[in-house]
């Protein structure tokens, strides 16, 4: 049997007799080896007396975090930190959430706000037919009692309802929940992608800060969002302007979301309320960059006039810096970023205006100009025409093995219809792990739950909400653009001098 995730083995020697700390030893088996070799590799080691340094084995001292790989650099403490939940420090963000984690996608996200809708009024419905039910069969039972019940009661058929947790204990608690329009929100599932969500605090398993970040649909707010600790394939960020997805900056660890403003309950005064007051409270919004934050790097720089907005934008510019990146990897491997101040007035305009350029790029990527790239159709073209069900690379020769592999040049967009000349830098600028292009190839697509059965087509959003049949395929066009022109800005970033 083969394995697709990473193995580990350990030995642990005890040895009463020695006076010392015991020592830390590891070898890695190289990741090219086919399963064969490494099992091979892994007989030649199994005797622990051959265990030296001599013998291809590391001899590790952690650090003082307690790692064992891929140490962290010590200077990475001396920055800013963008946040922190668990201790009263200067940090540079108030609050920060992680992206809406619903436990039911499939559910309470489609490309089409109508089908949605009738997917999540069908299952509150049928949740709602469950309590009724639940209490006819449980009478005078309390909540303890009722809640031993719940499992082997409730029907469970993944075309009528997803259950989880919460919802599970909202049944035993009685809870009936209708279904409200306002929920119907956008939301970036992906990167580039964007698609109908259900934004409920009953439906969705865990909304965090998100109702401070964007409480109504009307109010405006930006958000940098970043792959969180745990996230194994590479520091990414991303910005946004409606809520996200939990996964829309790394699919593992999740992604902290780092806003611009955020939205308080507001204050009630004697001269609110009252018997003629019908118009909703208004949701008071402050910056949510602090003011330690602010005074930090005023001054640093003291002869320059920095805003709010003017550091937000910096620190984007900063989390996109090849230097930090590479540099930092470890610690952003495992912790919140924190952010340096470049030693040069000039630099941190450099970094702020870089910020503002890419943030235009990324919460615009509908709206930039698509590249010209070649279109290849087998006839005249009417708008059905652009349905698009899974695009695929095209394939070619590798003149050195002679098997066929991806031709990352040309894309089969759909039977009619192929993208060609496509620049192969184009797909060098990677977000949560994949390419940007990547993520456009595989979200654009028709997809069937087989539980549920419910379709997510994403030619709906294209027609339903942006009324252009040929969204997906200029899509891809415009993410050539942003893939590109986010490079440029990046390589041209001053290098990180801090």
């Amino acid at each position: 049997m083969g394995s697709g995730a990473a193995i580990c083995i350990f030995f642990l020697v005890k040895n009463t007799d020695s006076s010392r700390s015991g020592n830390i030893y590891f070898h890695s088996v190289d990741e090219y080896l086919d399963r064969d070799q490494k099992l091979a590799r892994l007989t030649g080691l199994q005797d622990v007396s051959g265990i030296s340094e001599a013998n291809g084995w590391t001899k590790i001292i952690p650090d003082s975090y307690g790692d064992w790989l891929k140490q962290r650099e010590d200077r990475f403490n001396e920055f800013f930190l963008m946040g922190d939940k668990k201790i009263e420090t200067p940090r540079l963000f108030h609050s920060y959430s992680q992206g809406v984690l619903t436990a039911r996608d499939t559910w309470c996200f489609n490309g089409s706000d109508k089908k949605l809708a009738k997917n999540m009024y069908a299952m509150i419905d049928f949740y709602n037919s469950e309590v009724l039910r639940f209490n006819e069969n449980f009478k005078g039972l309390d909540k303890k009692a009722r809640g031993k019940y719940t499992d082997s009661f409730i029907d469970s058929n993944p075309e009528k309802i997803s259950w989880t947790r919460a919802l599970k204990q909202d049944l035993a608690k009685g809870k009936k929940f209708s279904f409200h329009e306002s929920g119907v929100r956008e939301c970036l599932y992906r990167p580039f992608t964007k698609q109908w969500m259900y934004f409920d605090r009953r439906f969705n398993e865990m909304v965090y800060q998100m109702p401070r970040i964007f409480p109504n649909a009307e109010d405006y707010n930006l958000m940098i969002c970043v792959s969180g600790p745990g996230c194994i394939a590479g520091f990414s960020a991303i910005m946004s302007k409606v809520p996200v997805e939990f996964c829309v900056a790394a699919m593992k660890g999740g992604s902290q979301c780092f806003p611009l403003y955020l939205y308080d309950d507001p204050i009630e005064g004697p001269d609110q309320g009252g018997l003629f007051v019908t118009e909703t409270p208004v949701k008071r919004r402050r910056d949510a960059i602090t003011d330690d934050g602010l005074i930090h790097f005023q001054a640093v720089y003291p002869d320059e006039e920095i805003s709010k907005e003017d550091l937000f934008y910096y620190v984007y510019g900063i989390l996109h810096s090849a230097d930090y990146r590479e540099r930092f990897a470890d610690n952003l491997s495992k912790e919140l970023p924190r952010i340096p101040a470049v030693n040069k007035a000039v630099d941190f305009w450099s970094y702020s205006n870089a910020g503002r350029s890419l943030a235009d790029l990324h919460l615009n990527y509908e709206t930039v100009d698509p590249y010209p790239l070649t279109i290849e159709s087998k006839g005249k073209l009417s708008d059905a025409d652009y349905r698009v069900k899974k695009m695929k690379f095209a394939k070619k020769k590798d003149p050195e093995t002679g098997k066929s592999v991806n031709d990352r040049s040309k894309v089969i967009y759909n039977s009619r219809i192929t993208i060609n000349s496509i620049p192969e830098a184009a797909w060098d600028y990677v977000v949560n792990g994949k390419a940007a292009l990547t993520w456009v190839m595989e979200r654009q697509a028709v997809t069937t739950h087989k539980a549920s059965g419910i379709v997510n087509d994403a030619n709906d959003w294209a027609i339903e909400t942006m009324g252009n049949p040929k969204y997906p395929l200029e899509l891809f066009q415009r993410v050539v653009t942003v893939s590109l022109e986010t490079q440029k800005i990046v390589n041209a970033l001053p290098p990180l001098d801090i």
